[in-house]
């Protein structure tokens, strides 16, 4: 399928103002600019991350109240439980704060808790609180969960634990009765940045706690690495804050790395450094898969180990789990495939609402996002769970899905979410109506292009530019994420050489020509557009910049993500 090519644009007289004081390439000057970076200053601070450039803790509302109530715990001999969600964004958070206390408490005292995706489900569960009750636990520290568990809270308060919500996930008008509540969403917070990850939330209680008890700053900045990974496998912004956490947290985990990631890396077979696309690919699906496939407890266990050893033990569990869900990633994708390939009624759909009660729970979500790429449309993947049907939701870039959800609510038991993301259970009889109203949904109010894939683009390169200054600049635009994402470039007027070819079947070597320059590339899954360079006519291609190392040697290469025939 054609995609729409949306090459963005910059404020050209920022764009010159920034070239005079940085001299860096003017395509390299207009991305800064795109991405809130047009002066001097803030180049710098782009370019030349500092812990300083932290935000003072003490800025976020009721830190002095939280850090004050588990201070008490202490002087009290309270036993406190750390409570947190069981994807990456909870367990790095719960192995970051348990493992501070942990060090500065007595760890007879301390205990932590994740919930169990399918008998409790997400965040604080009255599983949970009763657990802290049967065992004696007066304080819960809950991460990256609680802002929305006003009756839960509750009833803990009831039986005598306080609770310290940590969360960044927007909060609505009530929220719980908590001793004390961070989350610089919450609309009264002076604190400066608002994109923290669950971890983020976490690291800067650690970073309270550990400056009222006059230690070292390095006793927080150790857990930064898993403070990256967090910020990595969460989808947030990696811009200001963010982006400072996830440098140098990335520059510990290739450094001093935590035992977890150690033994995460050498299971992945990772032998190069870790990028953020590293912590993204092979370090979070490995610690999801413990709570997607069994129980999340074991990658905490891995993260807290106290030897390389012990923390290989659990990965190889997680790395075991990981192998059982993309197994059952694949076979559920090739079936739901199947299914909508055999049926012209749901081949023509503006909506994909797919239901087999045999497939696995955990991965339902993992395989609407493998849908939205063969059949780019708002995508529901249903399977049994109990006496009900629960599903994961995925949507196209600008369609809201939680909004389309919404309005079939009288169809469903329970749903939460976001834009791009949301889950649901219903009763089995109900499928077939959901399913038709979903569709009814989405047909009237999605416009036809937002059924086409959009690539973003930053700006115009001829290959004379693409040189390894200009590669080195970029590298040093690292870490990349959303909101700042690899450079993605569009070239006008390029010939095959003559040298392009298919490979595997499925992708293209491209070696391609403008004037006298020449760049090899790949394009992976293009094999079915290798008829356009046949045709020796001029093309127009969108790439990222990559570099290739053979026999010690490198040479810049391209990663080619689409092209097609230049206009006349």
């Amino acid at each position: 399928m054609q995609k729409r090519w949306n090459i963005l644009a910059a404020d050209e007289k920022k764009v010159n103002e920034l070239y005079e004081s940085l001299k860096i390439h003017p395509a390299l000057c207009k991305i800064l600019v795109q991405r809130g970076i047009d002066n001097y200053t803030s180049a710098k601070q782009y370019f030349r991350p500092q812990l300083s450039d932290l935000h003072d803790p003490w800025l976020m509302k009721d830190m002095e109240k939280a850090v004050a109530r588990i201070l008490t715990a202490f002087d009290r001999h309270e036993k406190i439980l750390v409570f947190g969600d069981y994807d990456v964004d909870g367990i790095t958070s719960v192995s970051c704060l348990f493992s501070f206390l942990k060090k500065h408490y007595n760890p007879e005292k301390l205990d932590f808790y994740i919930p169990h995706r399918y008998r409790e489900g997400y965040g604080i569960s009255q599983q949970g609180i009763d657990f802290a009750v049967d065992n004696g636990f007066t304080l819960i520290v809950s991460l990256d969960c609680g802002i929305k568990s006003v009756d839960l809270i509750g009833y803990a308060r009831e039986r005598g634990i306080d609770f310290v919500v940590c969360d960044h996930h927007t909060p609505d008008t009530i929220l719980p009765p908590a001793v004390a509540i961070l989350n610089p969403k919450q609309p009264d917070c002076p604190y400066p940045y608002k994109e923290l990850c669950g971890c983020g939330v976490g690291f800067k209680l650690i970073t309270a706690l550990a400056q009222r008890l006059n230690l070292p700053a390095a006793e927080a900045e150790e857990y930064l690495d898993l403070v990256a990974t967090a910020i990595a496998a969460d989808i947030v912004p990696i811009n200001g804050e963010n982006r400072t956490m996830a440098f140098f947290g990335l520059k510990k985990a290739n450094e001093t790395p935590n035992y977890g990631i150690s033994a995460l890396k050498q299971l992945s077979k990772l032998e190069s450094a870790l990028f953020i696309n590293s912590l993204i690919f092979m370090i979070a699906p490995r610690v999801n898969a413990a709570g997607r496939m069994d129980d999340a407890r074991k990658a905490v266990q891995m993260f807290i180990a106290n030897s390389f050893e012990e923390a290989h033990q659990y990965g190889e569990m997680l790395h075991s789990d990981n192998t059982t869900r993309k197994e059952a990633d694949k076979n559920i994708t090739d079936e739901a495939l199947a299914l909508i390939e055999g049926n012209l009624e749901f081949l023509e759909r503006k909506s994909t609402v797919i239901y087999q009660p045999h497939w696995h729970k955990g991965v339902v979500g993992i395989v609407a996002s493998r849908l939205i790429d063969h059949y780019y449309r708002p995508t529901i993947v249903l399977t049994q769970s109990g006496e009900y049907v629960a599903g994961s939701a995925r949507s196209v870039a600008g369609f809201n899905v939680y909004e389309a959800i919404h309005q079939c609510k009288d169809l469903l038991l329970g749903y939460g979410g976001h834009f791009y993301a949301a889950g649901m259970t219903l009763e089995p009889g109900n499928v077939d109506a959901f399913r038709t109203r979903f569709e009814e949904v989405v047909a009237a109010t999605i416009t036809p292009d937002l059924l086409i894939p959009e690539i973003i683009i930053d700006g115009e390169i001829p290959f004379k530019d693409l040189k390894p200054a200009f590669y080195n600049i970029i590298c040093q635009m690292e870490p990349f994420g959303p909101d700042n994402l690899k450079p993605v470039w569009v070239t006008r007027k390029v010939m095959n050489s003559g040298y392009s070819r298919v490979v595997k079947d499925n992708h293209i070597k491209f070696s391609l020509r403008q004037e006298n320059i020449l760049f090899n590339g790949i394009g992976f899954n293009m094999a079915r557009k290798f008829h356009l360079l046949q045709e020796q006519k001029p093309i127009d291609i969108v790439f990222t910049l990559d570099e290739n190392v053979w026999n010690e040697e490198k040479h810049l290469q391209l990663k080619v993500i689409d092209f097609m025939l230049s206009e006349a």
